[in-house]
């Protein structure tokens, strides 16, 4: 399903789109793993980039991807760890969107070359 995830596009979404249940948000989660769901029904993963420039590398590098999928991370930089949040605005909760943006921003950081060891 990951496979499958990278390869859709997000939706528009309305503030009548209904919000993933329950069940749905489990089963899209087990292909989204290393992402934490808030019980503020947000997705959250830390990267560690080798370096700053690294770090803003993958940054722009999401950027790109998210302008292209109409659906935007909330994002914080702290040197060379990126934090990215995502959720649906339009709903204030989980669509499977922000499933699709988390699998492409994980193939990003594992194929873009921003991972590694670095120093703090």
């Amino acid at each position: 399903m990951t496979t499958e995830l990278t390869q859709r596009h997000c939706e528009p979404c309305t503030a009548e789109t209904p919000p993933l249940k329950p069940p749905e948000i489990f089963k899209l989660h087990e292909k989204t793993s290393d992402w934490a769901i808030t019980t503020g029904h947000k997705l959250v993963r830390t990267f560690t980039c080798p370096d700053f420039v690294a770090a803003i590398s993958f940054v722009n590098h999401v950027a790109e991807l998210a302008e292209a999928e109409d659906h935007h991370p909330s994002i914080t930089i702290d040197y060379r760890k990126v934090t990215f949040t995502i959720w649906t605005h339009a709903i204030d909760d989980l669509s499977e969107n922000d499933f699709i943006l988390a699998t492409k921003i994980d193939g990003a950081y594992a194929q873009g070359g921003f991972a590694g060891a670095g120093r703090d």
